[in-house]
């Protein structure tokens, strides 16, 4: 969870860094190895936390005084260096002040990123996986760490669906506006004619949840099929017979694992999932009560998409809710997200406040 709301509570958020540091320091602290780990991942988040908006203030007071001298000595290339410096500060200013907002129940957690293809086959099941490497390279570039869960592979190309789970400090938060239809526009590289195509994959995320909240599951509401698991192998995939699917009957939420050799583990993987799934359901209904977008739910087609990637016959990403678009449509495949990111969560956060 977050350590800090809507205000950052600098003296507070010292305090609590403070608590935790003495708790790692316990050397009883391990005796409860799952305690440890969460105080520890707790510890961690709020010092990085922290260290952003100090070396904020840092680069500030740096910005300022270079300003100060560059008008004392009428240097107009410094004045440029510091104008530069400024601007860059503002948008770190913007990100910072999201990251701040961030303050959902599970806005502080890992997530769960699925894709799935659309229909249109090959088309689809490639986009899917340009969809897959995308989120990827965002998420290195931020130092996420990735954890594959299941992936299915196309018939001849890309993939069916894939499950990730993205872990690090508000992966979750960040994460959540993806939710829904993404639209690609291009010429086919699998179309001899060269003709145009247009391709469609959802994209669903759900937060990792603890122990710390409690999901009621019953055992009669859940069928759970064993299979052999499937798809393109190499770092990804371990082909074994020990995949698990799990279908949750009331809700039909369906949810699969194998990453892992051992059933009992990809068992407990997918009971995790479901979990999440559930829970992200129940947010999703009280933002669904306060005006929230739900495009998550949505056909995967036409009209239902909240992106749109055009790579022919001109170039550019449009997000359909909050009107960023950029010409640079390789550079977000990329994973250059942030625009759209930041965009969507300001849109989110505005629409709960009023």
């Amino acid at each position: 969870m977050p350590f800090y709301g809507g205000i950052f509570d600098w003296d507070i958020s010292h305090a609590l860094l403070k608590e935790l540091n003495t708790k790692a320091e316990d050397p009883d602290l391990w005796n409860d190895p799952a305690s440890a780990q969460e105080v520890m991942r707790k510890r961690d988040a709020l010092a990085a936390a922290l260290g952003k908006f100090e070396a904020f203030e840092r680069r500030f007071k740096d910005a300022v005084e270079l300003l100060a001298l560059a008008e004392e000595e009428n240097e107009d290339a410094l004045a440029l260096e510091a104008e530069d410096a400024i601007l860059s500060l503002q948008k770190e200013a913007r990100r910072l002040q999201i990251e701040s907002l961030l303050s959902g129940e599970a806005d502080g957690n890992d997530c769960f990123l699925e894709i799935h293809a659309g229909a249109g086959g090959t088309e689809a099941q490639d986009w899917a996986l340009m969809l897959q490497r995308m989120y990827a390279r965002w998420a290195d570039a931020h130092k996420y760490k990735l954890e594959w869960i299941e992936e299915s592979a196309g018939e001849e190309a890309g993939i069916k669906s894939c499950t990730v789970r993205v872990k690090g400090f508000q992966a979750f938060g960040w994460l959540k506006t993806e939710c829904g239809v993404h639209r690609l526009v291009r010429i086919s590289p699998f179309d001899s004619n060269a003709r145009r195509h247009t391709s469609f994959a959802s994209v669903g995320v759900y937060p990792v949840v603890d122990d710390a909240i409690e999901i009621d599951i019953e055992e009669k509401d859940l069928r759970i099929d064993t299979y052999r698991s499937s798809g393109a192998g190499g770092q990804h995939v371990n082909t074994t017979d020990s995949a698990v699917r799990i279908t949750h009957l009331p809700t039909n939420i369906v949810v699969q694992c194998q990453n892992e050799r051992s059933q009992h583990k990809n068992k407990a993987q997918a009971m995790a999932m479901l979990r999440s799934r559930l829970y992200e359901r129940e947010l999703q209904a009280r933002e669904d009560a306060a005006r929230a977008t739900n495009a998550q739910k949505s056909e995967i087609g036409w009209g239902h998409q909240i992106r749109s990637y055009v790579l022919h016959p001109y170039q550019m990403v449009k997000d359909l809710r909050t009107g960023v678009e950029r010409g640079n449509a390789q550079g977000v495949l990329d994973g250059d997200l942030d625009p759209y990111l930041e965009a969507a969560l300001a849109a989110r956060i505005g629409d709960a406040d009023t």
